[in-house]
This record gives structure tokens, sequence and C-alpha cells, in this order.
């Protein structure tokens, strides 16, 4: 990435994990999100991942870069690790050493999703399937972990460091979090309440379980609406979360009501 995209070596990952589908924020919670994130990452020169669709959080992701992100296209470092077989019109990618035009324009027929136009790179990863989410996260990981070992500076003996943010979100969202929380050393995780589903629920959980949980105090954002997540209990209390609760993460397909 660094070699064939000439991308500037990143000080900080910034990992955004959230819902899929599509889903509905409020505009306190979109302020504070799309503003906290492009902030974070200009300031630091840090790289931001995501799914790299232009629904859910990708979607989020891609509406900040475009509205708060710099003009300068060689500074948004915006990368979209990507299911293959959930992209639409996704033959028009195949090519080798050659420029193919893109066109995201989503068919309102296709169950697949466009690419976002404001992610400026991406990572396509085809596993065979066709409109299943989840092939990209073993890649995901490995490059995260890859990242984490590469030094911020050439002379520093100091690793890029991970953070974790998570919007909103389904029942894996939850294991996605004990396995940040899980490393060593525990990557920090953010958790944006009043999201919706998962992310309410971890909220929920790490404020009324975690004796000395830390709320992060930020100038640039609301910050009631932040918690900061590095509960060493998570898999206790995933474990013992009750399977009834986590069922109503998953979204309904034939509702189109968002929390």
């Amino acid at each position: 990435m660094l070699r064939e995209w000439q991308m500037e070596r990143p000080k900080l990952l910034l990992s955004i994990h959230g819902g899929s589908e599509n889903f509905s924020l409020s505009p306190k919670v979109k302020q504070t999100f799309s503003k906290g994130l492009i902030t974070a990452a200009l300031s630091t020169g840090a790289w931001i991942l995501s799914d790299g669709i232009n629904t859910g959080v990708s979607k989020y992701v891609g509406e900040a870069v475009k509205t708060f992100g710099s003009h300068d296209l060689r500074k948004r470092n915006t990368v979209g690790i990507t299911p293959w077989g959930v992209i639409d019109n996704n033959t028009d990618l195949i090519g080798r050493d050659a420029f193919r035009p893109y066109y995201p324009v989503g068919n309102p027929f296709s169950k697949r999703s466009c690419l976002s136009g404001f992610h400026s790179h991406f990572l396509l990863v085809d596993d065979g399937t066709q409109g299943k989410h989840g092939c990209q996260h073993g890649l995901r990981q490995k490059l995260e972990k890859q990242i984490q070992l590469q030094k911020i500076h050439p002379r520093l003996n100091q690793g890029v460091p991970v953070v974790c943010v998570v919007v909103e979100g389904g029942p894996a969202i939850v294991s996605t979090v004990l396995d940040y929380v899980s490393r060593a050393p525990p990557v920090p995780v953010f958790v944006f309440e009043g999201s919706g589903r998962a992310a309410d629920l971890l909220a929920f959980l790490h404020k009324h379980t975690s004796v000395d949980r830390l709320l992060i105090q930020i100038n640039m954002a609301e910050a009631t609406n932040l918690c900061f997540l590095t509960v060493e209990r998570l898999e206790d209390l995933y474990n013992s979360v009750n399977i009834t609760i986590l069922s109503h993460l998953n979204p309904q397909p034939c509702k189109q009501k968002f929390v």
C-alpha cells in the first residue's frame, strides 16, 4: 500500500465497525461522528478503515469525508475492505494494470451494494460467495495487526496505534469488540451511544457493570454520546447476555424501522 499506492505511512489507524444495512442517525450523533472522525484523522495523519460500501456505517464514513475531509486527495487515506460478492456491477472492476471507470449508481432492484465514492482506496476480498458480508474480516484483522507492527517513524520504536470505533451494528459487532479488548495490549474501543443496536447495548453494559469505566472528554464534539470501552470482563458479559436480547439486534428485512 505504501509502495503501490504511495500512501503516507499512518501514525494512527481508525477502524470503523457497525451496521452494513442503512440506518438512521440523529443529527447530533451524526455530527459528532463525522466531525470527530475526520478531525482525528487529519490531525494525526491516520488511516481510516471501513467496509467501503455506500450503505450502513461506511456510507456515513464517506459522507464525513465528503463534508469535512481534506481537498487534497492524497490526504484522504480512507480504505474500504470490501467483499467482492456484495459489490454491484463488480465485473466493471476487472482488469490488470488498467484504468477501470466505476460509476457508484445503485440499482434499486439489486440486493448488492455500490462502493462508496468518497473512499480513496479499496481492497476487494473474494471467497467465491455472492451477496454475503463477512469474508473480509480475516484479511482486515491481519492487515490491522501488520500495520500495528510498523513504526510510526523510522527513528522511533513505536508501532502504529489502532482504535476501534463502533456505530450501530448487529450481534457480530459484540464479538468484534471482544476480540479488540482481548488483544495484548487491548485495543481501545469508542462506542457511539445513541447510534442504535449493538452500540447502545455495549454502552448500556459498560455503564451498568464497569466499576472503573472511563468517559473520554473531547473538545471537538459533544462527548455525552461517546464512551471509551476497555472492559476486561467483556467476555463474561458477552457470554452472559441472554440470547433473546441479542436476537433483537438482528435487522428486520421487512420493516424499515431503525433505532
